[in-house]
Order: structure tokens, then sequence, then C-alpha cells
């Protein structure tokens, strides 16, 4: 394998062919929704501890959450209740130094002057396997208000329907998409646990990429299920959102912290910024500690701009068919997209819920083709 190293301001595009050992495939930060147990995975006690953490919150352990990405107190507290030893006296302190993997090697950042956004190390990667791979990053210099469309990535594990991995899809005037992904950034050898998860032994980031890669690669390489979400937002609050989760990159950039499994994950990160939108619009609940049915919430707060039965909207907004029939379409982002076909309801149409952040928008009520 060889690796071209990056300076932090270099602009170019960074280009790595990837073999990496099976042992490493199960339960990583990018592929701890993959399916099956290959040889690496974590022994069988540990879907034991999975279980024994669900029930716990399930009894009552969610009144100890809260949003922010930075909760010592609240973690403290629910670290006494699960009993976990998230600091005992040898733990760690993060940090950007160290041996990672080569898609997980190049932190992103921002430069912002006034509007003008100049995104560095959008990922690109193109992969053959889970191993084999080429990792690629460019830059993009963008407007604020380039920015019009957020849509809400969903990704159940196969093996435990109330977890997933989660992501923010910001649709761009020019209808290409840029992916926020906040991951458990991993060094070579390491994989996806409970333990290290919930005990300081990861470090946070994100990872800021084009839907060919964060999408495809769950699609068409990993084979599991992703759902796309349009979410019911003004280009406005789209536009806040943006810039909340492009200062949150480089607020890690600058500042290494540890991935946390209740405290700092994919789902309460993005909970973060849309609470930065409007406080307290999602309120404290398991679905965002175990977010496989995080959409659901989604639907409940008005948040999807789709309306009719959440398991029919559910199902049309299952992209698989369509990410596997338009790999390799230059339109890719926008092939997956259905809904955005479907004709517009009247802004005067009544609304499923009033959650405040947009006008009513397609139903699928009227017209069910886009599954």
């Amino acid at each position: 394998m060889v690796i071209h190293s990056v300076p932090p301001m270099n602009r170019c595009a960074l280009v790595a062919r990837s073999r990496i050992g099976t042992s490493e495939r199960c339960g990583t930060a990018r592929d701890h929704e993959a399916d099956g147990a290959p040889a690496g995975c974590p022994p069988p006690w540990e879907h034991l501890a999975w279980a024994l953490i669900i029930l716990c919150f399930a009894s009552g352990c969610t009144s100890l959450w809260n949003r922010s990405p930075r909760l010592a107190a609240d973690q403290g507290a629910l670290s006494r209740r699960l009993e976990l030893p998230v600091r005992w006296s040898g733990r760690r302190p993060p940090s950007h130094q160290g041996n990672w993997r080569p898609d997980l090697m190049v932190l992103p950042y921002a430069e912002i002057t006034g509007n003008q956004i100049h995104l560095h190390n959008i990922r690109d990667c193109v992969y053959r396997t889970e191993e084999d791979y080429d990792v690629r990053h460019f830059d993009r210099r963008l407007q604020l208000c380039d920015v019009q469309s957020l849509d809400f990535v969903v990704v159940p594990f196969k093996e435990a329907g109330a977890l997933a991995h989660t992501m923010l899809s910001f649709g761009l005037v020019d209808g290409e998409q840029i992916v926020f992904s906040a991951e458990a950034r991993l060094k070579h050898g390491e994989s996806y646990a409970l333990v290290p998860s919930a005990t300081g032994q990861y470090e946070l980031m994100w990872v800021v990429g084009t839907e060919r890669d964060l999408i495809q690669l769950r699609t068409d390489v990993r084979d599991v299920d992703v759902y796309l979400y349009p979410l019911r937002i003004t280009p406005e609050q789209v536009q806040k959102v943006f810039l909340a989760a492009v200062e949150r990159v480089n607020e890690i950039a600058a500042r290494p912290e540890h991935y946390d499994l209740f405290t700092n994950n994919c789902t309460t990160n993005i909970v973060d910024l849309i609470d930065r939108l409007q406080p307290g619009l999602i309120q404290r609940d398991i679905r965002v500690l175990l977010p496989g049915n995080s959409d659901r919430l989604a639907y409940e707060l008005g948040l999807i701009a789709m309306d009719g039965p959440f398991e029919q909207i559910r199902a049309a907004c299952k992209i698989n068919y369509l990410a596997h029939l338009h790999a390799g379409d230059p339109d890719f982002s926008q092939q997956i997209r259905p809904w955005r076909q479907l004709p517009a309801v009247p802004r005067d149409a009544p609304s499923r819920s009033a959650s405040g952040m947009a006008p009513p928008s397609p139903s699928l009520q009227e017209n069910s083709s886009g599954g």
C-alpha cells in the first residue's frame, strides 16, 4: 500500500490503493452497519452487553441524556448509572496523531470568509471491495446561498435493528450533494467495538464526502439498507445547519475529541446541529441513543418532507435499488431521489405535523410512484 502524505493545506487529491486484512472488516467506524460476523468480530459476550445496555436505557437511563456533544457532567452521571469506567485514571487524552486507516487519515476543515466557504479534503473514495479502494480528496469553494436542501440518511445495522449510522446530506444549487458523517476514527488494526466506543478509546472524526463515496460504500459494497429522507426545512434553515456543521468540523480539526457511544456519536452530533437551529425541537428520546428508529422520530416531529403513513414513506425512501441501478451515473445524486419528481403540494395545504421548520411538500397519498 502506498500513501501519499498530504499537508494540512494541500489542495491536491490524495490517491491511495489500500488492501486491508479481513480481520478489520467487522464493526469499524466505516462498517459498523456491515453484515455478518467474519473473523475478527467481537465475541458473543459483546452482543449480551448491547442487550443489557438497551435494557438499561429502556428502564429509564435516557433521562440522563443531554444533547450537547460536550457533556462532562451528564457523561459522568451516565457512566455511574451504567457502571462504565469512562473516566478511569489511565484514560488517554484524544489526539490527532496516529497510524490511521487510509480513508480516515485526512481530516476535513474549512475556511470561512463572510458567506464564502472553502471546504478542504472532501472525501471521494472509489470502492471495489471493503478492502480494496482508492482514497481521493478534493477541495471546493461555495457560497452559503448555494446550499439549498437537506436530507437525513439512516443506515440500520443488519444484526441490531435498534442501532443505525446516521448522516446529513446537503444539496447544492448545481445538483451536487455533500455528506457530513460523524464517525469513530480508527487506526490500523482497530475494529469498532462496544467497550472501546463507550470508554474513550476512539477519536471522533467528521467525514465530509460525496454520496458516491458514503452512500455507494454502503449500498454496493456492504450491501446494507440505506434510507434517504428529504427534510421539511427552508433554504435559509438549511444554510444555518450547514454553517453549524462546518464549524463543528473545524472544531474537531482544531482540537481532537473522544468518540463516545452515548454522548458524542453520529446521531447526537446531528441532534446538536438541529438544536442550534431550533432549541428544544428534539426532546430527550431513546431513539437518539438507539437511532435505528430515528427516522420515525423525525416523522413524528414533522421533519420529513413527505406526507402519508410512515411505513409507506420509509419504503419509498429506501434507495438501494436506485443506487445499484445508477452506480457510476454522473447524476447519481439526482437519480436516487425519486420524490423530486412528485407534484408539489400547495403551500397552503394542511401539514401532518407542525414542526415550525418549513411548509408541506409532496404527499405519498397523492402519488406513491416514488418507491
